[in-house]
């Protein structure tokens, strides 16, 4: 990925919903200014939630999704319900649209509760107003327009801005931690898992944001870190690794030095840190054969030696002693029921929205399972979880309090 791209967790993510033939996807395309979207007279063209990343004035770098309408019928349609539903577990900002003759149906009226249930920002769009013979005054949350003559559609781009500015994170990757001219020094491995000719996007993001705290960033293999730090002329700020190093830069680092690793500062910017640090000593009291769920908010291509479905668990078996089951999924699927699962592992999820992350915590959360991320129970596991948390004195507090 170019660093001059937004990453698609961190663009605004907008749903599209309604029922079939509302001239839902017509809208889409029509504010969007592309034919993102296939538009037809048959009922249920759209049959699986599609989604674009794109610059939307005056937003910005947004990521478009259609959904299936929601009043499908059938075996199948029924699935592309659920499928639609599920996208609101991922949308920062919803458009429902209506249309304008018959006006809201049990269906939308449905789906808004739902949506107002999960906080999301939201309007309604009434469709096909040039049919009307009369037009009422938009609203602020109730727009009428018209796909066909473009009626409305500038309103609802600027409406869109207004909602999606209210999303913005505030939150900080490492910035907020570091001084303006301090250095913090980066351990980045190099070796066959690593993407050829560029950084992973954890790594890029975490630079840009040390850059935008007017701080300096350093970045070196494991193998040079000791070297590295001896020539500097004062000891960095902190430092920065890649999980599945963290022991040999811990040997590395002098204990006068802050040091924590990537996966640890995206759980704490994705807002779920203390859960994931208390989460990681479930594994010390998993009974034999317990499940386990290895989760992943992206697809790629494995390796021979994936961290997710090979290194991890066979760490895990090794820490513990005995054998668990091990259960795997990737993408957008994250399971509805979790309650057969005695710890959830995760990914950094530095591919999937704030929204995203929240829903996928909440449901462990409910359902009493707990969750943690890769790096986290590395960190656990190697007796190092406390130093990597010194930065955070709150979090060891709570730590210490639950334990």
């Amino acid at each position: 990925m170019s660093l001059n791209l937004t990453p698609t967790a961190n663009r605004v993510h907008i749903g599209f919903f309604g029922r079939r033939n509302v001239g839902k996807s017509s809208l889409l395309n029509a504010v969007t200014g592309q034919d993102l979207a296939v538009v037809s007279d048959v009922l249920g063209t759209t049959t699986d939630p599609v989604q674009k990343a794109m610059e939307l004035l005056p937003l910005g770098p947004v990521v478009i999704i259609d959904t299936p309408g929601l009043d499908d019928v059938g075996g199948l349609g029924e699935k592309r319900v659920k499928k639609a539903r599920q996208v609101l577990n991922r949308v920062d900002v919803a458009v429902l649209v209506v249309e304008a003759g018959p006006g809201l149906t049990p269906v939308d009226e449905e789906l808004l509760g739902l949506i107002s249930s999960k906080n999301i920002p939201h309007l309604v769009a009434y469709n096909k107003s040039d049919l009307l013979s009369f037009i009422p005054e938009s609203t602020p949350r109730a727009m009428y327009v018209s796909a066909t003559t473009g009626q409305g559609v500038k309103e609802i781009k600027e409406l869109l801005a207004t909602l999606a500015a209210s999303e913005e994170s505030k939150l900080k990757i490492v910035g907020d931690i570091l001084h303006p001219t301090e250095v913090a020094v980066l351990v980045v491995p190099i070796d066959k898992a690593a993407p050829k000719g560029r950084l992973i996007l954890p790594q890029q993001q975490t630079i840009r944001d040390i850059l935008e705290a007017d701080a300096a960033a350093v970045v070196v293999k494991e193998r040079e870190l000791k070297d590295v730090l001896e020539r500097l002329a004062a000891p960095p700020a902190l430092v920065i690794t890649d999980s599945q190093v963290l022991s040999r830069v811990s040997a590395d680092t002098p204990p006068n030095v802050p040091l924590t690793t990537f996966s640890i500062l995206f759980a704490r910017y994705k807002g779920y840190l203390t859960g994931a640090a208390v989460g990681a000593a479930t594994v010390d009291r998993l009974p034999v054969g317990a499940n386990i769920l290895m989760a992943e908010g992206c697809t790629h291509h494995r390796q021979c030696d994936d961290i997710g479905t090979v290194k991890l668990p066979r760490w895990i078996r090794n820490y513990a002693g005995r054998d668990f089951n091990f259960s795997f999924m990737a993408g957008g699927d994250f399971p509805e029921d979790l309650s057969s699962y005695g710890l959830i592992v995760h990914c950094g999820a530095c591919m999937l929205n704030d929204r995203e992350v929240h829903y996928r915590r909440k449901c462990a959360e409910d359902q009493g399972v707990p969750l943690t991320n890769y790096g986290t129970i590395i960190a656990h596991m190697q007796g190092l979880l406390r130093r990597c948390l010194g930065i955070f004195p709150h979090i060891l507090a709570l730590m210490e309090s639950d334990s």
